[in-house]
């Protein structure tokens, strides 16, 4: 049997956002967040966190909100003519694309409705990790992952496991022993990748690792400060599943995105999963906390390749 085709995919590496109000999305990510800009036109701007050599979120103007793409980096070249001939062979759109210092994307719309973009050379830019004298807000250092509401989680973790090496670290199962979770690695720890049961296609959220919990606790001690805690949706807390400290918070868009960190490595071949119970209130936060019903509700719509977004379908 011949080997099945596909990219190898080293990390997360980027999000593409559409927003409504550019200035308004650039004082929320640069502003209060810190992000560091990288390059900035009319309609788009381009940030990265001060661990980062490339941009990481690209902020475009749109007459809707929603995601663009999110985009996995791959480790060479010939991994995007892979992507190319997965994409043939599963019969999905695709096109290749150029942006701002990705001089070769390749975009597909995956089997499960998801924008998703692989791309390997990007523009390279001086490290500020250690130009402290820089850091703004809660200092956010890099992009660790996506989550996505997917209506068919089983079926989406077996295509990112068996046709993107991703592999699994720990999921949630039903009380019929059905996966309705799933958090999925290549670069070594939790996750880059999460899959919420849901409807969808729909992104739930991108998350920034940010350098300790009490980056965590001034990010929401600030937003309090400035009289702004409607942007503070969920946390701060510790989660169950990944043992991360979080804060989730919303942009002007809607769009979430949560500040990360202190969770683990799963680079070993021979981690074991682990499994939660979906019963468990542990998973969501360790302590017993329960995350609001918009945290399972709403999600930010992604884009088709007719430009619209795509209408998300109800959970299996």
């Amino acid at each position: 049997m011949e080997p099945l085709v596909r990219p190898n995919v080293v990390r997360a590496g980027h999000v593409a956002l559409y927003v409504t109000d550019l200035a308004r999305a650039r004082e929320f990510y640069e502003g209060f967040l810190g992000l560091q800009p990288v390059h900035a036109a009319a309609d788009a701007v381009y940030l990265r966190g001060y661990e980062e050599r490339e941009w990481s979120l690209k902020l475009q103007l749109h007459p809707w909100p929603g995601l663009q793409h999110i985009a996995f980096k791959v480790w060479d070249e010939e991994d995007l003519d892979r992507a190319v001939a997965l994409a043939r062979e599963l019969d999905l759109a695709w096109r290749e694309e150029v942006d701002f210092d990705r001089p070769r994307m390749v975009r597909l719309q995956d089997p499960f409705g998801f924008p998703v973009a692989f791309y390997r050379r990007a523009g390279r830019h001086p490290s500020l990790l250690q130009q402290y004298h820089r850091y703004r807000g809660p200092g956010l250092q890099r992009l660790d992952h996506f989550n996505l509401f997917c209506p068919d989680v089983p079926r989406a973790m077996a295509y990112y496991t068996d046709r993107l090496g991703f592999r699994l670290t720990e999921y949630t199962v039903d009380r019929a022993g059905r996966v309705w979770a799933a958090w999925l690695q290549r670069k070594g720890n939790v996750h880059d990748v999460a899959l919420t049961t849901g409807a969808g296609p729909r992104l739930h959220h991108f998350a920034y690792w940010v350098p300790d919990p009490l980056a965590v606790l001034r990010a929401a001690d600030a937003l309090g400060g400035a009289g702004q805690v409607e942007a503070i949706e969920r946390g701060p807390g510790r989660h169950g599943i990944s043992n991360a400290m979080f804060l989730y918070l919303r942009d002007p868009d809607g769009h979430r995105v949560e500040l990360y960190t202190g969770d683990y490595l799963a680079v070993d071949p021979e981690f074991e999963p682990i499994r939660w119970s979906l019963d468990d209130p542990r998973r969501q936060t360790l302590w017993g906390h329960r995350a609001p019903e918009s945290w399972f509700q709403e999600g930010s719509p992604v884009e088709g390749f007719d430009g619209k977004p795509v209408p998300p379908q109800p959970a299996a």
